[in-house]
């Protein structure tokens, strides 16, 4: 990989961050209504935010980071695919680890948006956006 497409991808994964950690700041908020203002089940809390912010997170991170041409209901059903086998790993680890393990609500979900970010950015990069990535620019 020449020095050009290391610079590239290191900007496109520090882009990627930075709107997950916008994405997360909508997670965390919507958790902490959830949990301390409704008072859900720290798991349905999850669910809810996490949701939230995977809508938010898809939208910039296809427009600005990945700036793919893709199908929208193509890269979604893909993300969507993700999400059916990522979200109720974690919202039982969630679960288990809360309710179970009495682990810090706060704590765990913070576990699971790091897991979030890492598994998504490797995601999106080599299956949703593969063969599209820059493709707005060719436009």
């Amino acid at each position: 990989m020449g020095t050009v497409n290391r610079r590239a991808e290191l900007l496109r994964s520090l882009k990627f961050t930075l709107f997950s950690a916008s994405a997360g700041l909508i997670q965390i908020g919507a958790f902490a209504l959830c949990n301390d203002v409704i008072h859900l089940p720290a798991w349905l809390g999850y669910l809810i935010a996490l949701v939230l912010s995977v809508l938010w997170n898809f939208t910039l991170n296809r427009r600005y980071t990945f700036r793919s041409a893709a199908s929208v209901p193509r890269a979604m059903a893909l993300v969507a695919l993700f999400y059916l086998v990522f979200t109720p790993c974690t919202t039982w680890l969630e679960h288990w680890l809360t309710d179970v393990k009495l682990w810090n609500d706060y704590l765990v979900t913070a576990l699971n948006m790091v897991l979030n970010l890492v598994l998504e950015f490797l995601y999106d990069r080599f299956v949703v956006f593969r063969g599209t990535i820059d493709s707005r620019d060719a436009k």
